[in-house]
């Protein structure tokens, strides 16, 4: 029996239900992979994410759990039919039939935070077949009262063991009460789709619904219904002619697209968020869905996650020693040449293996062992990525074991950082700061002339600090091309 979570119990109820829930293995009355789902889905939303991540990592468990796992993706049990309509007449403030020509009360697909149903658009509105996306009732309460619990045993690890303070794990429990109270609204959401659907616009990679905004509101979110095949359902993926190679490096090109050309990446790609066309033209794309988790990266992250990656591509095994030590996620005492063996003894035994040939199970307790020796800090704003990365690496190991994760990612990686930092680089850096120099660089013979008729020297001298320090890295940029271009020069005269 298990308790409720309701107002009587309060904080100590879910408490007391989470430690019941996590001695599902007592009851064995059902196979142990059915128990550990039913406890799960039981202990709330937080815990079924935490299966949905863990149901894509095949060689981290056994076979029967992460199949069973697997029906946390999108089959997590719904609200009845009948709350879901009475959400949306209250949502819209009259009958679901004045709002949507037909609605399905059967939803397609349920999730731990919502459920969606299809629809038809009426004529007027144009007739098209839309996702209508609930969210389910009362679920705010639950979750605050699931962080709460989370944010007591962060705080209970990061006191008690030694490896605590180096985890962050209060840190990480902040960024995830962040992340998950953004997906309980669903403007958010539409937001993010909208974002995603722009920045593929025209792409033959992915494919990302129109979002319907004058349907969308804070409890309920109409896109573009899409249509596809879950990829999980490879079988079913090859009897309708999809290549599943091909599939499995373009996923890894979507990822290393949407982490470093934008900075902006969809978070939750479990399987059942995923779809793949199968007719006509866009067959073999990708279809995402659910975009309630985005993740985000600086300018800055995206520069030392690049270098890292691409060392670490390239074996240059010391580069990735340094690059750690730069960006301060090791400590600046470190010595390179002992952070640089470690690394190698770690990542060395996989390379030139295909995915059905790595234990990542060995490969993930080395890299634990090796952060903890030299006090490796977790970086809180990286944990969706790692989370989405184990998501995209999961997907390839499903799609096609035979996949080199190091050969299909090396080439983007390098030719994004020939955009970055290479000539195109440069040029893009200078047409993008152009306006910036046509606005501050006239201003500057006003300004010299103030600072010697007039008295307000102090102020002056304030202003120009600060406006030389808005053009520093217009002015190094600049520089550069003169040099450069004035080399070129020379070296025609001097022919």
């Amino acid at each position: 029996m298990i308790l409720d979570s309701g107002p009587v119990f309060g904080f100590s109820g879910r408490a007391l239900r989470a430690l019941q829930g996590l001695m599902f293995w007592r009851d064995l009355s059902a196979p142990r992979a059915v128990r550990l789902r039913l406890a799960l889905e039981d202990l709330g939303p937080i815990f079924v994410k935490f299966g949905q991540v863990l149901s894509t990592r095949r060689d981290l468990m056994p076979m029967d759990i992460a199949e069973e796992l697997a029906a946390l993706q999108d089959r997590v049990p719904p609200f009845s039919s009948e709350l879901a309509m009475t959400e949306l007449e209250r949502a819209y403030g009259r009958p679901v039939h004045e709002v949507f020509a037909t609605f399905e009360r059967e939803p397609v697909a349920s999730a731990s935070v919502a459920q969606v149903h299809f629809a038809t658009l009426h004529e007027k509105d144009g007739g098209r077949e839309v996702a209508v996306k609930i969210l389910r009732p009362g679920i705010e309460p639950v979750i605050d009262h699931d962080l709460a619990l989370l944010q007591v045993a962060a705080s209970l690890l990061e006191t008690l063991w030694v490896d605590g303070p180096r985890l962050k794990p209060r840190e990480v429990v902040a960024e995830f009460d962040k992340y998950l109270h953004d997906e309980l609204d669903l403007m958010r959401e539409a937001a993010n789709c909208s974002q995603l659907r722009r920045n593929f616009a025209g792409s033959d990679l992915l494919m990302v619904p129109e979002v319907h905004w004058d349907w969308c509101l804070r409890n309920v979110m109409v896109m573009e219904r899409m249509h596809g095949i879950q990829i999980s359902q490879v079988e079913h993926l090859r009897e309708a002619g999809v290549d599943i190679p091909a599939i499995a490096r373009a996923g890894v090109e979507i990822f290393f697209t949407q982490v470093f050309r934008d900075g902006f990446f969809h978070a939750d790609m479990h399987p059942g968020n995923i779809l793949v066309a199968t007719e006509g033209d866009a067959k073999g794309r990708y279809i995402a869905l659910d975009f309630g988790i985005v993740g985000t990266l600086t300018d800055v992250d995206k520069a030392y996650l690049a270098q890292n990656f691409l060392a670490f591509f390239r074996r240059d095994y010391k580069r990735v020693a340094e690059a750690h030590i730069e960006s301060g996620w090791a400590p600046k005492d470190t010595r390179v040449d002992e952070f640089e063996a470690a690394v190698r003894a770690v990542c060395e035994p996989i390379f030139d293996r295909p995915l059905k040939e790595i234990s990542f199970g060995r490969v993930l307790l080395r890299l634990f062992q090796t952060s903890r020796r030299f006090n490796v800090e977790v970086q809180p704003q990286l944990v969706l990525l790692q989370k989405t990365l184990l998501n995209v690496e999961g997907l390839g190991r499903q799609l096609d074991p035979d996949l080199d994760l190091w050969k299909t990612a090396k080439p983007y990686l390098e030719r994004w950082m020939s955009e970055q930092l290479g000539w195109r680089g440069l040029v893009n850096n200078l047409k993008r700061e152009a306006p910036s120099w046509a606005t501050l660089l006239p201003a500057l013979p006003r300004l010299a002339h103030q600072a010697l008729s007039t008295d307000r020297h102090d102020e002056l001298l304030a202003e120009l600090t600060a406006l030389r320090a808005e053009e520093t890295q217009q002015s190094r940029l600049l520089a550069a091309l003169v040099l450069v271009l004035t080399g070129i020069l020379l070296a025609l005269v001097l022919r």
